[in-house]
C-alpha cells in the first residue's frame, strides 16, 4: 500500500468549488453527512417569509427529518439562527414527524460550538465539520460530528405525553399480522420478566408493569415488519452479536439509545435466541452479550 498526504482545502476560498457543488455531492451520496442512508426530501425547499432550506432529508425508516444547513467556511450567528429556524417551522408544519436541525460548516469553531451545545439541550441540534483534503490527484470530503444529540430514552416522563391508544389503533397503524408478531415477542419477554404487559400509546407501543412504564423494549408495528426497539448501550459486543444474528437490523438510534430491528414471523422460528438475548440485555441493561456454557 503506497502512502499519499493528504492536503486540507478550503472550499469557501476555492475558485472551482461552491455550496452548491457541496449540496449536489450530498444529493448524490447523503452518506457524506454521517447521518445513516438518508432520502432527499427536497432541495432548496421555500420557507414562509425566511428564504430556502438547503436540504430537507428523511430516515425511510423512523421517518425522522432533517433540516440541514450548508455553510462553506466558519459558521456564524446567522448560519446557527436560520438552522434553527427552518426547523421550528417545518416542525410545525409537519408534526407528526420527528425533526432534527443539522448544521454543515467547514469551521465550527469553539465559540459557536458552545453557543449551540446551549441549544442543544432544548432543540435537537446537531453539527457536522464537513472538510475537503486533496490525495495525490483526488479531492474526496470528510465529516465530523463535533456536537451530536443529547441522549436519552422514552421512559416515565415521556409516557406522559405520549396519549394512550388501545390495540385497534395499532392494528390500523400497522396490521393485525404485525400485532400478533409482537404478542410472540411479548410471551419472550414475559417468560424472561412476568408481570409486564403492553402498553399502547400513540408513538409506540410500550411496557408497563402494575399501571407504570417499564419501556426497555418498544415497538413500532408496520404493514409487513415488526419495528422492535432495545434500550442497550451501543458497544461493539451487541454490535458484533447483531451482524452475524441474521435479524434485519437498522442503523443504531443515537438519540434514544436504541438498537432496532425488523422482526418478520420467521424470526421467531428461526432467530428467537437473538431476540431473547437481545431482551434479556435491555431488560439487565447489559452492554455484552451474555456467554452460554
Amino acid at each position: 500500500m503506497i502512502f499519499e498526504k493528504s492536503q486540507a482545502i478550503s472550499l469557501k476560498s476555492h475558485p472551482e468549488y461552491s455550496e452548491k457543488w457541496l449540496q449536489n455531492h450530498i444529493v448524490n451520496d447523503t452518506g457524506l453527512l454521517g447521518l445513516g442512508d438518508l432520502t432527499v426530501k427536497d432541495v432548496e425547499r421555500r420557507q414562509p417569509r425566511a428564504g430556502r432550506l438547503d436540504l430537507l432529508l428523511s430516515d425511510p425508516d423512523s421517518g425522522t427529518r432533517y433540516e440541514v444547513e450548508i455553510q462553506l467556511g466558519a459558521t456564524d450567528e446567522a448560519h446557527i439562527i436560520r438552522t434553527i429556524e427552518y426547523w421550528d417551522i417545518e416542525k410545525n408544519r409537519y408534526p407528526m414527524f420527528e425533526h432534527i436541525a443539522v448544521i454543515v460548516a467547514e469551521d465550527i469553531t469553539s465559540r459557536f460550538l458552545n453557543v449551540i451545545s446551549l441549544f442543544n439541550r432544548s432543540i435537537p441540534l446537531i453539527a457536522i465539520q464537513l472538510n475537503a483534503f486533496q490525495v495525490g490527484e483526488y479531492m474526496t470530503l470528510s465529516s465530523t460530528t463535533v456536537l451530536d444529540l443529547v441522549q436519552y430514552a422514552p421512559d416515565d416522563d415521556d409516557e406522559a405525553l405520549s396519549p394512550p391508544t388501545d390495540r385497534g389503533y395499532w392494528e390500523n397503524k400497522g396490521s393485525p399480522k404485525t400485532l400478533e408478531i409482537a404478542d410472540e415477542v411479548l410471551k419472550i419477554i414475559q417468560s424472561e420478566d412476568p408481570g409486564v404487559e403492553f402498553k399502547y400509546n400513540k408513538h409506540y407501543i410500550g411496557l408497563g408493569r402494575n399501571g407504570m412504564p417499564d419501556n426497555y423494549v418498544t415497538f413500532k408495528p408496520r404493514k409487513e415488519v415488526l419495528g422492535a426497539l432495545f434500550r442497550i448501550p451501543r458497544n461493539d459486543g451487541t454490535t458484533e452479536f447483531l451482524e452475524s444474528s441474521g435479524l434485519d437490523v437498522l442503523e443504531y438510534d443515537k438519540r434514544w439509545g436504541h438498537y432496532r430491528a425488523r422482526l418478520t414471523e420467521s424470526d421467531l422460528d428461526n432467530r428467537r435466541d437473538a431476540i431473547t438475548e437481545l431482551i434479556r440485555q435491555a431488560k439487565n441493561g447489559l452492554s455484552e452479550p451474555e456467554t452460554q456454557d
